[in-house]
């Protein structure tokens, strides 16, 4: 199987949880020049008003300075990979058994596909399991 496997650095934002607080840090970055391939939005239950924003990658120093200005943070405890490769029916389970059965626990999965290929993004919650996972996934 021909996988891409790379480890990404995961930033984190709380924002407004009401319109336009996803639009207000998301514009930010869009002016300092970044080309964000993902991102996740979510309310966040503990905190009644606030949302929580993933997103990846931020590559220069003036995508990091306009994303920390609006609250973003690299995630110290967010171990993440983007796995992307040719799309077929149950790859990603393919690939979530292979981790399994190396002991690897996975924290977070977000998957896409279009067209003929995927892009997959894993959490671990650890460098040491992410590593791990890098090497299971390109025996793949």
């Amino acid at each position: 199987m021909d996988l891409l496997v790379e480890r990404v650095d995961v930033w984190a934002a709380t924002i407004e949880d009401r319109p336009g607080g996803l639009a207000e840090v998301l514009s930010a970055l869009r002016d300092a020049g970044a080309d964000l391939q993902f991102i996740i939005s979510r309310r966040t239950p503990e905190a009644p008003g606030k949302a929580v924003v993933f997103l990846s990658p931020l590559q220069n120093d003036r995508e990091i300075r306009a994303a920390s200005q609006v609250g973003f943070n690299v995630t110290a405890s967010l171990h993440s990979l983007r796995v992307m490769g040719t799309d077929r029916p149950g790859i990603i389970a393919e690939l979530t058994q292979k981790l399994a059965a190396g002991g690897i626990n996975l924290r977070g999965v977000s998957a896409a596909a279009i067209g003929t290929q995927f892009v997959c993004y894993m959490a671990m919650d650890s460098l040491d399991d992410t590593v791990r996972a890098i090497e299971i996934l390109q025996q793949a």
